[in-house]
């Protein structure tokens, strides 16, 4: 595998948000979010293989845990994450893995927590998602909107309500995208979208979704990579 890092720091988003976590970022990607704040594993990286990936999980929480595999999109490296997820999951660990849902799903270990981030328009790559995944979804699995403006807020209540995410899912999540260039100060001036106005319109709306932040930018520099 194409890897960009591998570290260990608290989960900042999703329903396991505040739990420590093993981060497996791969590199590449096929999108091009105008948010990404990731923009540095679009090229680079280091190859290694599944036994030394495994490894340097298990040296940074060796008794089991959780492990998230991200990027970039690692879907587009399936061929060696998919056996890699599932020695992690032999190996004891619990393993989420973060993709916007772009690629094929349907061979991904159902035992693996799938957070798929359907793109919003906003983001410059709406229309990114395969419908074909909402058959891959499992019930522990989650679908998360990052939302710039009012209209990402509107896609995401109609997606929520005509795909029947409720039902499909565990947790649908509304989160506001941060400023690419953001850094300094560890507060939400540095959203695009205010979350107490989008707070506000969940609760107008009675949305059966979590207003989800991300809590890694919060306690750390927001620009601040490894964490």
């Amino acid at each position: 595998m194409q890897i960009t890092e591998i570290f260990k720091s608290i989960q900042g988003e999703s329903t396991y948000a505040g739990l420590p976590c093993v981060f497996v970022r791969l590199t590449g990607c096929n999108l091009r979010c105008s948010w990404c704040d990731s923009e540095y594993t679009f090229t680079g990286g280091s190859k290694m293989s599944e036994q030394e990936t495994v490894a340097a999980v298990e040296h940074l929480s060796p008794n089991g845990g959780l492990v998230e595999i991200t990027g970039g999109e690692p879907m587009l490296q399936e061929r060696e994450v998919l056996p890699f997820m599932r020695q992690l999951l032999e190996t004891g660990y619990r393993v989420l893995l973060e993709t916007s849902g772009e690629r094929p799903l349907a061979q991904v270990p159902d035992e693996v927590i799938k957070i798929v981030d359907v793109k919003c328009p906003d983001s410059e790559e709406g229309g990114s998602f395969n419908l074909e995944n909402l058959q891959a979804l499992k019930p522990h699995d989650e679908i998360k909107f990052v939302l710039a403006s009012r209209a990402d807020y509107a896609f995401a209540r109609v997606f929520i309500r005509e795909h029947d995410l409720t039902r499909r899912v565990n947790a649908i999540l509304l989160s506001p995208a941060f400023r690419k260039d953001a850094t300094g100060s560890r507060d939400s001036s540095h959203c695009l979208l205010d979350p107490q106005q989008l707070a506000e319109w969940m609760l107008a709306d009675n949305v059966p979704a979590r207003l989800s932040l991300q809590m890694h930018k919060f306690i750390w520099d927001p620009a601040l990579k490894g964490v």
